[in-house]
């Protein structure tokens, strides 16, 4: 891993690196149904699934593997893992807490395998896997209920817990560097950095980081 990291700090300092494109709307377009979702495995689950994109890693893999060799065909240098909503949080909308781990590997090793494959045909080019570690459909600064401002669904704890067990797992799959993506809350992103140094700490690791962030704006309205 030391080796990977070192290499693509190399490759940054001479070259612009690409980054593929949106994972969900790929997804779209292969107009997958509940069973596509469910597989074998999931058959008997009591919630619906159809729309949980990161269960597809255990549920169609051959899916998520084509849509990383579609990016890496058209020129992305890294891949970002299907974990946008893979968090225990994220995941309790379809009571698949316990899964969380499991998604956040397989996806990093899926994505390690295609990157890989890719760096054998141009070495000279290697590629990477970015672990993505999504915002939380919850958020940790601004109450869900107007009549009550106060409120949180959602404590700054229990995102630092969601974020140290995605973080390990996705290093443990193989990426090569971290992602908080679109985060939409500014201590739903401190609580992640702070999840992601802590475990990489207790790892032994230091990967890098990249952080990218959705702005709101808002209107200003004028009596004058």
């Amino acid at each position: 891993m030391s080796n990977r990291i070192e290499a693509l700090r190399q490759q940054l300092s001479r070259r612009i690196m690409l980054l593929d494109g949106g994972m969900g709307t790929m997804i779209q377009s292969y107009k997958l149904s509940e069973q596509d979702f469910r597989g074998a495995r999931f058959a008997d689950w009591q919630s619906d699934l159809q729309g949980n994109n990161d269960l597809l890693v255990l549920t169609r893999p051959d899916v998520i593997s084509e849509i990383h060799h579609a990016y890496l065909a058209a020129g992305a240098d890294i891949l970002e893992t299907n974990t946008f909503n893979a968090t225990t949080i994220a995941m309790a909308d379809y009571h698949m807490e316990s899964l969380s781990a499991e998604i956040n590997f397989t996806a990093a090793k899926l994505a390690r395998a295609c990157a890989d494959e890719w760096t054998a045909k141009t070495p000279d080019r290697p590629r990477y896997v970015a672990g993505v570690l999504g915002p939380t459909n919850r958020t940790c600064s601004i109450s869900p209920d107007v009549n009550d401002p106060a409120y949180r669904n959602v404590t700054f704890n229990q995102l630092v817990t969601a974020y140290r067990e995605s973080t390990r797992a996705l290093i443990e799959g193989g990426a090569d560097l971290l992602m908080i993506e679109t985060v939409f809350d500014t201590l739903n992103a401190k609580a992640a950095i702070f999840a992601i140094q802590s475990e990489q700490e207790a790892l032994g690791v230091a990967l890098p980081l990249m952080i990218s962030g959705s702005i709101r704006p808002y209107a200003v309205w004028s009596n004058y």
